[in-house]
């Protein structure tokens, strides 16, 4: 669950958004951020696949539904990963089946990996029903633990709009984090631009997601319907600069799976309560 780079992005996506306050402070305008509502709707816990090499679950199929209850519990939405084996989805998949079986109105945003559009077209046939978006995670080409594994590719537009195509829900494009991917949004014009360098995951260029947002959210808007964001989001505070900074989703991973790990289904709904309200 760590960062390349020595971390060097998680750390400044952890202290982006306090960058981001001070600056509102400085210029007079901290309390219209902090008088902002804050509710379950406009959080989601994130897209999180290798619960067995990252998170340390003896069996990886033991990790999605105990991560989709507490979400469901405490009301935010459910986001499915991808990842390899083919496995990773379909166990993401089934647990929210698995959640439908009680409450018929559960959907996920499921993010699939970069692979080939021929390959992709078949997993967007596996979704059926379980997904209220389908989105592409489009900076994991270049994920440190997916390199050698599999064939991930790097997206042109033509490839994104052939896959748009194809997708029957909102369609989602997560990973925008430089220029070039401005560009990418242009043209593909997708319903949601999802702002991520992949909880410094990724090798990409340095900077933090808060700042990305509040340099290029109002351009990003112009292309799509929804902006969402993730990377060292910690607090309601940090939640009310990225809605005021243009958000309409945040997506927090790392707090919720500690709380998991350490108290199960009941801590993480818990701490996902605390999060906003604290």
């Amino acid at each position: 669950m760590g960062g390349v780079n020595n971390n060097r992005n998680f750390q400044l996506n952890c202290a982006g958004w306090k960058i981001l306050r001070k600056r509102a402070a400085d210029e007079g305008k901290l309390e219209e951020i902090t008088s902002i509502p804050v509710n379950s709707c406009v959080i989601r816990e994130g897209p999180v696949t290798g619960a067995e090499q990252n998170i340390g679950y003896a069996k990886e199929e033991d990790f999605y539904l105990p991560y989709f209850s507490a979400a469901h519990k405490a009301g935010i939405g459910i986001c499915v990963g991808d990842g390899y084996p083919d496995c990773k989805l379909q166990f993401g998949l089934e647990a929210v089946h698995r959640l439908q079986m009680d409450d018929d109105s559960v959907k996920a945003a499921v993010f699939l990996k970069p692979y080939p559009n021929e390959k992709l077209f078949e997993r967007i046939e596996w979704i059926g029903d379980t997904a209220e978006i389908i989105g592409n995670d489009i900076d994991s080409y270049n994920i440190a633990t997916m390199r050698n594994l599999v064939h991930l590719e790097k997206k042109t537009p033509e490839a994104l709009m052939e896959i748009r195509r194809r997708v029957h829900v909102p369609y989602a494009i997560k990973g925008i984090f430089r220029e070039e991917d401005i560009e990418l949004v242009k043209e593909v014009k997708p319903d949601i631009v999802f702002i991520s360098n992949h909880g410094g995951r990724i090798d990409t260029r340095e900077g933090s997601t808060a700042a990305f947002l509040a340099e290029h959210g109002n351009e990003l808007k112009k292309y799509c319907c929804q902006l969402w964001v993730d990377g060292g989001i910690r607090t309601k505070e940090d939640i009310q600069t990225a809605v005021y900074y243009g958000a309409s989703q945040v997506v927090i991973v790392r707090p919720f799976i500690a709380a998991l790990v350490s108290g199960g289904i009941d801590a993480m709904a818990d701490k996902i309560r605390d999060v906003i309200t604290l």
